[in-house]
């Protein structure tokens, strides 16, 4: 059973693989955008979530 935030993880992982793979031409770069991509959706998911608790309190 996955929480929500592993499931985050779990997404953000595959997807920055892929963008990793089909945006950039070298290896490095491939490395370095997916490690951005993927801390953009985390940092995404994190903010998110801080804006609806706020909405909600």
């Amino acid at each position: 059973m996955l929480s929500h935030f592993s499931s985050v993880l779990l997404f953000s992982l595959f997807t920055s693989v892929v963008f990793g793979i089909t945006q950039r031409a070298q290896p490095r770069m491939m490395l370095r955008f997916g490690a951005f991509c993927m801390l953009l959706f985390v940092g995404g998911t994190i903010a998110a979530s801080w804006v609806m608790y706020l909405i909600k309190s």
